[in-house]
């Protein structure tokens, strides 16, 4: 046992899941019977795989002080891509519908715990300098990545070159705040904007996510003849309409809902009532024609810890206590899900590793852009921009929207295109760990308690 809990216990786990692939995908064709059976043996059998997989890849890239995530979605690269060596187990994994499903749900809680780490509240503290910094940290990478779309892929058309834009506005603020919270940095004035940027970030980047697709989604089911100005205008007003409704009506009817909920009697009754308001949020905004990610994201900013007092007052977890096991499991079906996407034979294609690179670049320089927003001079703008680097599990997210989206009988994120796009995203989440731990080191600025 001794072996197992070094270094090598990994390589064990790695064995162990490949082993169970290769051996219960050929033994569950036997299995099959009446009442669906075979079809539950199957779903277990893919869980198994993709939840000790994603353990693997998570601990490997712990180890070497790097997010768990990419290790998610690179063990998934290496899962999807066995056909090219002969191994084909795993190829019915990208077509289950019931891996899709819960993947997608899983991305829904993912963005529901995003929303339930900061508040509206907070979101006013921060003041105009991290909305500021947000807004050029959304505008730059989002026209840079359209040019790099316009310059490598011109045949694909305007709405593909926008998209890809929009893949490149939002930041991942969990890797940032994890980077600050280790290096004990979490309390610095870089720090409070960057976090706040961040947050801002992402409901901009959510905004242009549902602009964009319903521009897209308008022109592949209109006439042909193109969206009018008058549409655009409709779909970006919905969208902050649906944001901005959700956070005044729900700072209204939270409270009752959960004097409500507290009445009733039975286990589970936070929790249930917690993921009612993530679900219906999610599920109106899929029906007004927004991503339900949207409307998870709206659910956990609106949910403040005034709403559901009572219960956190007779000892009960507070929300992200009791989300945090849903996560645990569902999140990673969708990263590794995800990186079984990728198609690592473009990788052998020069022109789509140039595409990447170039993406790359204009993702970390349009981040610099936030610099441009911060005229306080104590504070440290380098460390500004580098914390607002990392597009991590949100440019994922993003690329695996379009991915779905049909535009002329094309996905707008063809399997090249969504190559680059997640080589982007691995190379702007680990470079920024480094980088932001260097100009932190080189001196901050305190945040300044109030008199």
């Amino acid at each position: 046992m001794r072996l197992l809990t070094g270094r090598r216990w990994w390589l064990f786990i790695a064995v162990i899941t490949v082993y169970i692939g290769h051996s219960l995908a050929f033994g569950s064709e036997d299995g099959e019977g009446g009442h669906g059976g075979g079809e539950v043996l199957s779903t277990l059998l893919e869980l198994i795989v993709i939840l000790l997989a994603a353990k693997l890849g998570g601990d490997l890239f712990e180890r070497f002080k790097s997010p768990a995530v990419l290790g998610e979605l690179i063990v998934g690269m290496v899962l999807g891509n066995l056909h090219l060596i002969g191994v084909d187990v795993f190829e019915p994994f990208k077509t289950q519908l019931v891996l899709e499903i819960l993947a997608e749900i899983g991305v829904i809680i993912l963005l529901f715990e995003v929303g339930l780490e900061s508040t509206v509240k907070e979101m006013m503290q921060v003041g105009g300098t991290a909305f500021m910094v947000a807004v050029f940290g959304v505008v730059a990478p989002f026209f840079l990545g359209w040019g790099v779309a316009a310059w490598f892929i011109p045949d694909h058309g305007t709405l593909v070159h926008v998209f890809i834009g929009a893949t490149l506005t939002a930041t991942s603020v969990g890797i940032t705040a994890r980077v600050l919270k280790d290096t004990g940095k979490i309390n610095t004035r870089e720090a409070k904007v960057i976090l706040g940027a961040a947050v801002i970030d992402d409901i901009l980047g959510l905004v242009i996510l549902a602009v964009v697709t319903g521009i897209i989604t308008a022109a592949a089911t209109g006439s042909g003849d193109g969206v009018s100005s008058l549409q655009v205008l409709w779909i970006i007003g919905k969208s902050v309409l649906f944001v901005v409704g959700a956070i005044v009506v729900g700072s209204l009817v939270l409270p009752y809902f959960f004097k409500f909920a507290i009445v009733l009697k039975g286990k589970g009754v936070f929790l249930s009532f917690a993921l009612l308001v993530c679900f219906s949020l999610a599920y109106l905004a899929g029906k007004v024609g927004l991503a339900p990610i949207v409307g998870a994201f709206a659910a956990g900013l609106i949910l403040d810890e005034i709403h559901y007092k009572g219960f956190t007052e007779r000892g009960e977890h507070t929300i992200e206590e009791l989300i945090a096991p849903i996560a645990t499991f569902l999140v990673p079906i969708f990263f590794v899900r995800m990186g079984m996407l990728v198609d690592l034979s473009t990788f052998a294609q020069v022109e789509i590793l140039g595409f990447a690179a170039v993406l790359t670049i204009a993702a970390i320089i349009g981040k610099q852009a936030c610099s441009l927003a911060i005229w306080d001079r104590d504070t440290n703008r380098l460390s500004v921009g580098l914390g607002m680097i990392p597009r991590g599990e949100v440019g994922l997210i993003f690329a695996g929207i379009g991915a779905k989206l049909m535009l002329e009988g094309e996905a707008v994120i063809t399997s090249t295109t969504y190559s680059a796009v997640v080589i982007m995203v691995i190379v702007t989440t680990l470079v920024t760990p480094p980088l932001l731990v260097w100009s932190m080191k080189r001196g901050h600025a305190p945040v300044q308690s109030p008199q």
